[in-house]
């Protein structure tokens, strides 16, 4: 498992953080534009960073110098989207400061005295507030974060139990109507004030229900970290001023995919001091359907007059014909600011074109070239991904990949957390830790079977106390939660095993074996919040499972190529990549080819999936394909027409696979 501490903080004294970069020079290795966005210091900055600029390391050395140039550590914020970038950003700034720096632990977040910069993405430092701040709106410190299942779950709750039909109304539709209204800042009763269709009349019934179980299973959903912290901000000055006062100089990363609650607290925390620093690329904003929107950035200079602008446009990934064609591409869109990359870089292969007969072809040709270029230049299987526009494209690939035993991995398809055995043994230690998670209490009252069923009803409970069933039940709860003042989180988790016969039970279920080996996996995680004291690693751990995302599965240690959407490849780069179904009502989608707004969004999707690539390119698309059941003929997308002919090579499945000599011109770079 990927390594995730969502929350980083470093751990040295401000007088050694002194020391120690008084004799280091924090510029080394920066590029003109680089090392003005680190160099300045005070008010409003926005960087404009290009794919492959170098933005993550602008964003470490900023962190670095403004320590030398004497800011209190504790004083800096870092914001990042995913957990990747945070880690990374974490462990760079280690290095810079020195290689024995000590790392706090997630839970350690709410302490002033922690010692060294904050570092985490948006809900993780959410999170963090509101274990600090919890009981100002009615929480205990120990809530749990229910992720998108267990949202969906408690929704389908909430629409039984209102009589409301989920054949009529989507409980999935529903999730993403007040996962928006949240988004917006939109509490139950205001979004119920401005409704005005029967659909968004239902939901708001819905919304105040889901809102009232939330609070009394003392949990937030995902969406709930972002707003709970914001409208808190907004209407307790005293806790605005506090957090005012800690981070006084705050660094946001992909500033372009910010929506209106994050937008809101980054306003609320740097509005006293102003020391306000975001990078981001308008030309990489993919996420206007979860509410992102890129206006943010392009408005930023109108929001504050005096700020400085800094554009990265030297890039260190890819090839000069990588970068050339994903510049054709993005410079058709209209709502953006031009910018010229360039690179050093070799000129390199031309960009490859393939034109299969169909979906099985296109995975054919993928699996062919992959193997000959391991042959050719010694690539391991993890420097190449393919990437496609819909999660249902994948399965053309993989078929081609397990016809030759190609290890591969589908990214975003089951999640490590959401496996029954993992859920179930997840659902045991929250439970321990929120006596008051009743979806969690409910699914595993009778798991492994002890004749219980629902759990019961305040009226019941005094009855049911008299079997013995419930009451050897609450016994073992109560004897866990005991063990929990003691144990490291693994032997708690053993002892969960152990008590329940749980291990027994599973392997009398289907694959059980399989689902065996997932439960020895997750030891492997736990044993990194054994070092935490009783009861702080469960807590820790189970904030860390919570907000763990697609981008954090994608496996670059193990030797197997990596099938992802585009969207979970923001922000990886990779060898060579292959952008799959390039056509008409696929890349761009269909229901983007009657809007100029969403056909854009597509357009920069492209360019992201195209800028994933260091040295080797493909662009496929099939003359026809079955596609949800359909047989389909669309045209080539759109995309493919805007590269110029002079640096591509198109390949069709009647010729005779070239070599990779032939059409690379220089062989890809430091493939160890």
């Amino acid at each position: 498992m990927t390594e995730v501490l969502s929350v980083c903080f470093l751990n040295l004294s401000f007088e050694l953080f002194k020391s120690i970069l008084s004799i280091m020079d924090i510029l080394a290795g920066l590029n003109t534009k680089q090392r003005q966005a680190v160099e300045t210091l005070n008010g409003p900055i926005l960087v404009i960073a290009g794919p492959g600029s170098g933005k993550t390391k602008v964003l470490t050395h900023r962190v670095a110098y403004l320590i030398q140039q004497k800011v209190a550590p504790e004083n800096i914020l870092a914001v990042t989207f995913t957990n990747k970038a945070s880690c990374e950003m974490k462990e760079r700034i280690r290095k810079l400061i020195d290689s024995r720096g000590s790392i706090l632990p997630a839970r350690n977040a709410s302490r002033s005295d922690a010692g060294g910069p904050t570092i985490g993405t948006f809900h993780a430092v959410c999170a963090q507030i509101l274990r600090a701040e919890a009981r100002r709106i009615g929480y205990r410190p120990d809530f749990i974060i229910y992720d998108n299942k267990d949202s969906l779950g408690l929704i389908k709750k909430c629409l039984d139990e209102t009589g409301v039909s989920q054949q009529q109304f989507k409980p999935r539709s529903i999730q993403e109507t007040i996962s928006s209204a949240k988004n917006n800042l939109s509490e139950p009763k205001e979004y119920a004030a401005q409704a005005t269709s029967y659909y968004e009349e239902t939901t708001a019934r819905i919304y105040m229900v889901y809102q009232d179980k939330l609070k009394n299973n003392n949990a937030f959903d995902f969406d709930d970290l972002l707003m709970q912290v914001v409208l808190l901000l907004k209407n307790t000055p005293s806790v605005l001023e506090k957090y005012q006062k800690r981070w006084q100089y705050i660094l946001v990363d992909e500033y372009q995919d910010t929506n209106f609650a994050q937008y809101a607290l980054i306003s609320l925390l740097s509005e006293k001091h102003k020391n306000i620093f975001v990078v981001g690329d308008f030309d990489q904003s993919i996420y206007k359907w979860r509410g992102a929107d890129f206006r943010n950035i392009l408005n930023f200079e109108h929001e504050h007059p005096d700020c400085r602008v800094i554009v990265l446009e030297e890039n260190y990934r890819s090839t000069q014909n990588i970068l050339a064609a994903a510049a054709q591409v993005i410079s058709k869109n209209l709502e953006r600011k031009d910018k010229n990359l360039w690179t050093n870089n070799p000129t390199g292969a031309p960009i490859v074109l393939y034109e299969a007969l169909n979906e099985k072809d296109e995975g054919k040709f993928i699996v062919s070239e992959i193997r000959k270029l391991i042959a050719e230049f010694k690539l391991r299987l993890s420097d190449f991904a393919v990437l496609y526009r819909t999660n249902a494209q994948s399965r053309a690939v993989e078929e081609a990949f397990l016809r030759v035993g190609l290890p591969y991995k589908v990214v975003g398809a089951t999640k490590f957390y959401d496996r029954k055995e993992i859920k179930d043994l997840l659902a045991y230690l929250r439970i321990i830790h929120n006596p008051n998670d009743l979806l969690s209490l409910e699914r595993i009252i009778n798991v492994p079977p002890r004749g219980l069923r629902q759990p019961p009803t305040a009226n019941q409970r005094p009855i049911l106390k008299k079997l013995q069933a419930w009451e050897n039940f609450n016994n073992l709860l109560d004897e866990l939660r005991q063990e929990n003042k003691a144990l490291p989180l693994t032997g708690l988790l053993k002892l969960i095993i152990e008590k329940t016969k749980y291990e027994d039970y599973i392997l009398g279920q289907e694959n059980g074996e399989a689902r065996l080996e997932n439960i020895e996996e997750i030891f492997s995680v736990t044993q990194k919040f054994d070092a935490l004291p009783p009861p702080d690693g469960l807590g820790a751990f189970l904030e860390e499972a919570a907000l763990l995302q697609n981008s954090d599965e994608v496996e670059t240690e193990k030797n197997l190529v990596n099938l992802m959407t585009i969207h979970c490849a923001k922000g990886l780069e990779f060898s060579a990549v292959f952008v799959v179904g390039c056509e008409e009502g696929i890349f761009p989608h269909s229901k983007s080819l009657l809007d100029k707004t969403q056909t854009e969004e597509e357009r920069r999707l492209c360019y992201v999936g195209m800028t994933r690539a260091k040295n080797l390119l493909y662009l496929s698309f099939a003359e026809k394909r079955l596609f949800f059941g359909s047989l389909i003929t669309n045209p080539p997308s759109r995309f493919l027409s805007e590269i110029s002919e002079n640096i591509v090579l198109v390949r069709h499945s009647s010729d005779k696979y070239l070599s990779g000599q032939e059409f690379c011109e220089t062989p890809p770079e430091d493939y160890s």
